[in-house]
């Protein structure tokens, strides 16, 4: 009779989710493919196809019942998504995204409907920071569950998934951290080092050297209170 693995331990949790599943597809889904050219067309960067892998792989062993993705962009992360809960037996039970711009929303909108997920999915276009902060404070002033639904979050999730700007990833993911249930996962990509020499009047560098020197200070700040790892993938970390 053979004997059943011991569940991964604490340091090895991260790199038991992000190991390869067999059971799921290898190639890219038909329909973030498709996305991902537009991606192409329109000068918008997305997570290497490892990345995207890993993630997808990592929320189908997770098995979340709420999942929260900031930073939706167009919908190519969230076609891997979809394509990944179409297949699955227990789906989440919601599916938020969140994303700035009112025109990518028609899009998502549209990407939602193509996968028939209008009564599991919440698209909330506004500024994350402010969202984030709104519910906050409903979240304080409120005694009941109902009254924080007034907002367009669950209280918590299973899984978060947080992509922005490099200067603005420390902030997103402090922001949005609170959000995270207590056996959940929140994952990102590390921002981009800066490197070389920054002259003070290049505000796009200074940027990315206060954006990334936050990203050390939240580390540091969450190491108390989060378990954290890092995984170096193709094309991140």
């Amino acid at each position: 009779m053979a004997e059943e693995k011991a569940p991964p331990g604490r340091d090895e949790i991260l790199a038991h989710l992000l190991s390869p599943d067999a059971e799921q597809p290898r190639d890219e889904p038909a329909i973030a493919a498709n996305i991902g050219e537009q991606l192409t067309h329109m000068g918008l960067s997305t997570w290497s196809i490892s990345i995207l892998r890993r993630i997808r792989d990592a929320i189908a062993r997770l098995d979340p019942t709420n999942v929260l993705e900031v930073g939706a962009g167009i919908g190519h992360r969230s076609a891997w998504l979809f394509d990944t809960f179409e297949r699955s037996d227990s789906p989440p039970e919601m599916f938020t995204m969140v994303e700035q711009g009112a025109k990518f929303g028609v899009i998502l909108h549209r990407l939602m409907t193509r996968y028939e997920a209008e009564s599991r999915t919440n698209i909330v276009v506004g500024e994350p920071l402010q969202l984030a902060a709104e519910h906050a404070a409903w979240a304080l002033a409120s005694t009941t569950m109902s009254e924080i639904s007034n907002t367009p979050f669950e209280s918590t999730y299973d899984a978060i998934i947080i992509d922005a700007p490099s200067p603005e990833r420390a902030n997103l993911v402090s922001t949005y951290l609170p959000l995270l249930s207590q056996h959940g996962v929140l994952f990102t990509v590390e921002p981009a080092m800066p490197t070389g020499e920054v002259e003070e009047h290049d505000d796009a560098g200074m940027a990315l050297v206060n954006g990334f020197n936050a990203w050390i200070e939240l580390i540091h700040s969450s190491n108390s209170t989060h378990h954290i790892g890092f995984m170096p993938l193709f094309g991140g970390t």
